[in-house]
């Protein structure tokens, strides 16, 4: 790229955006609803924003045409990067027919797949770049959601600029399940599995310009992944407080505590969550309320058995965006029990709400949280009993409620919104644009909020 195509780039008109998501479904995690919202909000800012995305596929808004600064918004579409979609459900691992291969790419995920491996991130990376190949001068920057895989190395030959977002090293998830997993079978199991986290920490290092969420993420990719922290910049995302709002009209059920959990992972701590309603329950009525699938084995519903909880414990999955808000504005308390996130978009919702917050201080969780007694209660990781006495203060006191739960919404509003998130993104886009491919961003010592 010319400097003087730099220069055209980088001025204020509005940016074309190639942005990738391996695994794009909202219901899957963090990614997809990381997708989902910064992709509308950079269309209402005025940008064209293209999401290549694997399965299962993302999940767009519309966007007024209205919306945007100046002009109107952008534009905002979908172009599908399909897989062999091997972990699909209802038949996970499956073995695909001959007749769906498309090339040494779909042999390759499977085989990897075959030997207990996870191929996405790199199968995706492969089939992106040679989309990218074939549509040189389509985009200006390409926002990378954490694939971190081979293929998207050395995209300054085709002709783009490469912004990557890190939510959190995969590693930390890594050394939990190892710490989780039963005997040796069950390591070996676990490393294999993870195998892929190698691949990520070799491209991370070659990154020029890494997007994190928090300053505790910034702090794990700089260590974990070996990452000049100079190219590391903090963007809090956060909720969209158009629709994660208080609501009087909503009625509160006593008792009721709401968590969310989309994975039945250790890294999400439910399991304590369980142990400390059971000691919760002892005193009061309370239930739970898990926004997220029921697993008929594992850890969670094991506890859930021995401690005679069926009754006290509710699951429900795949509810739509306003039954999730009203699900979580009719609790007494929202609790995020993890021992470890990057962000924690959960906790930024409720608080959004007006719903008081019991938080643990597992990774960035405080940084979204923020201070114990004044905008949430916040307790240590894997503490069912610590977890227990916050939940009864909230339940037994309506005035700390509604004092946690005012100045929760607060503190949202003020720092963690879709829309500022956009605009400190297209920031970075164009700083990455203006520097030059391929070049290290000297950004001095230590990462930055921007």
């Amino acid at each position: 790229m010319t400097s003087a195509v730099r220069d055209s780039v980088s001025a204020d008109r509005p940016l074309r955006i190639a942005l990738l998501s391996y695994k794009g479904n909202p219901f899957c995690g963090g990614q997809g609803v990381y997708v989902r919202h910064l992709s509308r909000e950079l269309a209402r800012l005025g940008h064209d924003v293209e999401v290549l995305g694997g399965q299962p596929y993302p999940v767009l808004d519309a966007v007024d045409e209205t919306a945007g600064d100046g002009e109107g918004a952008g534009r905002l579409r979908f172009t599908a990067v399909p897989s062999l979609d091997l972990y699909r459900s209802p038949d996970p691992f499956r073995n695909p027919r001959l007749a769906e291969y498309r090339g040494p790419v779909d042999a390759l995920e499977y085989a990897i797949m075959r030997t207990g491996g996870f191929p996405e991130p790199l199968s995706f990376s492969l089939r992106a770049r040679r989309h990218l190949a074939r549509h040189r001068g389509r985009y200006d920057v390409v926002h990378d959601n954490q694939t971190l895989g081979y293929g998207l190395l050395g995209l300054d030959r085709i002709g783009f600029p490469l912004v990557t977002t890190v939510h959190h090293p995969i590693t930390v998830d890594r050394a939990l399940d190892l710490a989780a997993a039963d005997g040796l079978k069950g390591q070996l199991s676990v490393r294999r599995w993870y195998g892929f986290t190698r691949m990520q920490r070799r491209v991370a290092r070659q990154l020029d310009s890494v997007l994190t969420v928090s300053q505790s993420s910034g702090r794990e990719i700089a260590e974990h992944l070996g990452v000049d922290p100079g190219r590391i910049h903090v963007v809090p995302i956060g909720a969209d407080v158009r629709i994660w709002s208080p609501d009087a009209s909503v009625a509160e059920v006593p008792g009721r505590i709401v968590t969310t959990s989309s994975a039945d992972v250790p890294l999400k701590g439910l399991v304590h969550l369980i142990e400390a309603l059971a000691k919760v329950r002892t005193e009061r009525d309370a239930h739970l309320v898990v926004v997220g699938k029921r697993r008929e084995d594992g850890p969670v519903a094991e506890a859930i058995r021995r401690l005679g909880l069926e009754g006290a414990v509710e699951f429900r999955g795949g509810i739509d965006d306003a039954a999730f808000v009203d699900l979580v504005r009719s609790a007494e308390v929202a609790c995020v029990p993890s021992l470890y996130e990057g962000f924690s978009l959960p906790a930024a919702e409720a608080m959004a709400t007006g719903t008081p917050l019991v938080a643990t201080t597992g990774g960035a969780i405080p940084e979204v949280a923020g201070p114990d007694g004044e905008t949430c209660l916040a307790v240590p990781p894997a503490d069912p009993g610590a977890l227990a006495l916050a939940l009864g203060r909230l339940l037994d006191d309506p005035e700390l409620r509604r004092r946690i739960g005012g100045a929760g919404r607060a503190r949202v509003l003020e720092r963690f919104t879709w829309e500022r998130a956009a605009q400190l993104t297209a920031e970075r886009y164009r700083a990455a644009i203006a520097t030059g491919i391929g070049q290290h961003a000297r950004a001095g010592h230590g990462w930055r909020y921007v």
